[in-house]
């Protein structure tokens, strides 16, 4: 390994425990099991106790959860080291099964305890109900189905993580072959990327195979719990209370009629200022103007410096946030062989402090995703207060407002990495993504929803209905001819399909909800920014309707709300 791993028994728990041994070894079996019976046989007499046994189990919930976290940290950060893949393996085999039935027992003693007792805060709300939304979907025979899952998961982040080209002499990841992508050599770019598209679909087949077997344990998981098919089960283990499928068909016609428009203007002019006869895949990502790429900093440590000042910018209390993790060893910057691609923020949740993992090669997007990075960051520590294990963490819809927000509130400080000019090229740049990822969340999504309503369709199938999907948000603006194979396995590059089956139009709710925080910061930036953190320090106390609301933001993702922010989108472009 090319880094020292961060040794993350050093970092202290938030408070002293005082039902979890200090010595506990929560990889072992049979003191998990012990741990858990305790829990389930806890005696309850009284609201006085019931509150006591509640905490008592999140901070074994905690421990766990941070248990699993570091494995998955490490498994993630070398996925090509043995040990730490071994350990991760181990860890979802043998404990991950027990941890299921455990909540699954917890969540009905506490129930049933509901009924002993009345509920009051901070009991009788969300936790109540997200409670008794998994006692209804629980199943015990889905448990091995879970654990299949989780080390197919684990396949495909190993399959990633190794994929490299050789390419301009060296051995290369896939995320560093992004840099050719901004030559001003269109020659150099279409090399690069067809280098790093044959190696993608080299592996079509294994990820074909692999997403077949995925999408077979996920309708069996479905069908266990009573469904016809894996949409509403989906649907009802995320804790979607507040929006169903009819909205997000909703918001894919929104996007169809009003963002496809916009991507065709933004396409058009990129082609007219590169003199093009045809848009080619590896002309988004060059300058318009045929200028050298961005180059905001030479290796991670002006990274994170740059970054750190842009949130002193923004606000202190996000720098001081940065710095900790810092000082900490929380940060996993660079790109190297063997690292999982993309890039998450995992918090530990006993030191409620936390991680970031990421792959940087030196591209203007590096500063977005760390910024995006430490807007999730900065909510896991705002939320770190709430004794409540479950209420240390909001919606992913609006966890990603936090994230997205940050990158925006971050892009008006760009002088820390450019000058003027570059600056306005950065800017435009993040725009136009900001249009190109409501368009992708589209796509991504309507795909999921296709996958789901076909149980034991073939390959071929779902090949042609990723075309047709592609197409329809705008896929056709470029031109493929000569590139259709490429074209079809250009769905396998998104984790979430395989992982985390239909999390993905959380991106869009998120990104609608940031863009009003935009807005409102220009008019009102110190207003803004104390419902913003305010909002974010309710962590998962409050249905997500209200999480919006405390923030000033419509929860809303059809077409009356995404109007006057596409043409506010239009505006900033000059479009």
């Amino acid at each position: 390994m090319d880094q020292t791993i961060t040794d993350f028994r050093k970092i202290p728990l938030y408070q002293k425990r005082y039902f979890v041994p200090e010595s506990a070894n929560l990889r072992d079996a049979d003191t998990v099991l012990d741990l858990f019976e305790k829990l389930v046989s806890w005696p309850v007499r009284t609201a006085e106790d019931r509150d006591a046994w509640v905490l008592a189990r999140s901070e074994m919930e905690a421990a766990m959860d941070q248990e699993a976290a570091v494995l998955y940290i490490r498994m993630t950060s070398y996925t090509d080291h043995e040990p730490f893949a071994r350990d991760y393996q181990a860890y979802v085999e043998g404990i991950s099964p027990i941890s299921r039935q455990a909540k699954h027992d917890l969540d009905v003693k506490f129930l049933a305890l509901a009924e002993d007792f009345s509920l009051e805060a901070p009991f009788d709300g969300v936790y109540e109900k997200e409670v008794r939304a998994d006692v209804q979907l629980f199943r015990e025979e889905n448990i091995p189905l879970a654990t299949q899952l989780e080390l197919l998961s684990q396949e495909y982040q190993t399959l990633c993580g190794g994929l490299m080209v050789f390419f301009d002499g060296e051995e290369r990841t896939l995320p560093q072959m992004n840099r050719y992508m901004q030559s001003p050599d269109r020659g150099l770019r279409e090399a690069a990327w067809r280098a790093a598209a044959e190696r993608r679909l080299s592996e079509q087949s294994r990820l074909d195979e692999l997403f077949d077997r995925m999408a077979a344990l996920r309708g069996r998981q479905a069908r266990n719990a009573g469904f016809d098919s894996f949409t509403p089960y989906q649907f009802r283990a995320y804790h979607r209370f507040d929006y169903t499928p009819e909205h997000c068909f909703d918001y894919h016609q929104a996007a169809q009629e009003m963002l496809v428009p916009l991507w065709g203007k933004i396409l058009r002019r990129r082609q007219n200022s590169l003199k093009l006869d045809v848009l080619k895949p590896w002309d988004l990502d060059v300058d318009r103007l045929g200028r050298p790429a961005l180059s905001p900093f030479k290796n991670v440590d002006g990274l994170k410096r740059g970054v750190g000042n842009i949130l002193e910018n923004i606000d202190p209390e996000f720098s001081r946030a940065f710095k900790m993790m810092s000082d900490n060893g929380l940060l996993d910057l660079a790109s190297r062989k063997g690292k999982a691609p993309g890039g998450y923020q995992h918090t530990l949740a006993e030191a409620r402090q936390p991680f970031i993992f990421m792959n940087a090669v030196g591209l203007d997007g590096d500063v977005r995703t760390l910024l995006h990075e430490s807007g999730h960051a900065y909510h896991a520590l705002a939320c770190a207060h709430h004794a409540l294990y479950s209420y240390r963490h909001a919606p992913i819809e609006f966890c990603e407002v936090a994230s997205m927000s940050m990158e925006l509130l971050g892009g008006e400080f760009l002088s820390e990495f450019y000058n003027e000019e570059d600056q306005r090229r950065s800017h435009e740049k993040h725009f136009e993504d900001v249009v190109w990822t409501l368009l992708w969340v589209a796509t991504i999504d309507s795909f999921q929803h296709w996958i789901y309503a076909h149980p034991g369709h073939t390959p071929q199938e779902r090949t042609q209905a990723w075309l047709k999907t592609y197409c329809r948000f705008g896929g056709d603006l470029l031109s493929w001819e000569g590139l259709e194979s490429y074209a079809g396995v250009l769905w396998q590059r998104q984790m979430h399909i395989f992982e985390v089956p239909f999390y993905y139009i959380e991106y869009a709710i998120a990104q609608i909800g940031a863009l009003q925080i935009w807005q409102k910061a220009r008019k009102d930036r110190i207003k803004t920014l104390e419902r913003f953190r305010d909002a974010l320090a309710l962590g998962g106390s409050r249905p997500l309707p209200e999480l919006f609301q405390a923030a000033a933001l419509e929860f809303d993702f059809t077409a009356g709300t995404l109007a006057p922010l596409i043409f506010a989108l239009e505006e900033e472009l000059g479009l």
